[in-house]
């Protein structure tokens, strides 16, 4: 096939991909637009309370120790830091370079994801954990989810085999995993919460309707 005429359908694919897209918005604008003053009441108050939980959590968050990089003292301490969050990234480590260059970009990423518990503990004094876990090569994160470990990142091999690596590389990889929540992954979530809040509402309208009835 010619260069331009695969173009040509490329270009065609994108066009419909892209016009599905703004009707489902113009779609979503249309129902906002015919909502009443009750479903917005509905919809504001279901909005203070997804706040106020939030507030919640973060609130807890922060008693955790979230928010700050710290280091586990021993591994009996590892086992209750790990029960009391439901997402924690423990890094294995030594005192050598490469541990203090993952060091310096969980400290930047355990102030912007609060949702997630960063951790460290050194490997050396934790012979336990280390061989249960099958800890060889350090630097080693565990990423590990309501106090089970789902995945791991060894070494630098999934970071392009450099020490070079940026934070925003480690953030995709660890979000991956699901260890850490993309503020993209947020924003996505919350535009299908409120769609269906807004056919929910209706919905609830209509029932609230039919039992006074």
């Amino acid at each position: 096939m010619e260069i331009p005429k695969v173009q040509e359908i490329v270009e065609k694919q994108v066009l419909t991909v892209a016009k599905a897209v703004e009707d489902k918005i113009d779609e979503e604008i249309s129902a906002l637009d015919h909502l009443d003053l009750d479903d917005l009441e509905a919809l504001r108050e279901r909005r203070l309370q997804q706040m106020k939980k939030m507030a919640e959590k973060r609130s807890r968050w922060i008693s955790l120790g979230h928010g700050d990089y710290t280091e586990i003292p021993s591994e009996k301490d590892f086992f209750s830091t790990v029960k009391a969050s439901d997402r924690v990234v423990c890094h294995f480590y030594r005192e050598n370079w490469p541990c203090k260059v993952m060091d310096k970009h969980l400290s930047i990423l355990a102030k912007r994801h609060i949702e997630t518990r960063f951790v460290k503990i050194q490997a050396e004094k934790s012979p336990f954990l280390a061989e249960k876990l099958k800890i060889v090569v350090l630097p080693t994160l565990a990423l590990i989810k309501h106090a089970k470990v789902e995945d791991y990142v060894v070494g630098f091999d999934q970071l392009g085999g450099t020490d070079e690596f940026s934070t925003e590389e480690l953030e995709e990889r660890l979000s991956k995993s699901q260890a850490i929540i993309f503020e993209g992954e947020s924003s996505a979530s919350q535009l299908k919460s409120n769609s269906s809040t807004k056919r929910n509402v209706r919905q609830s309208a209509s029932t609230n309707s039919s039992d006074s009835e």
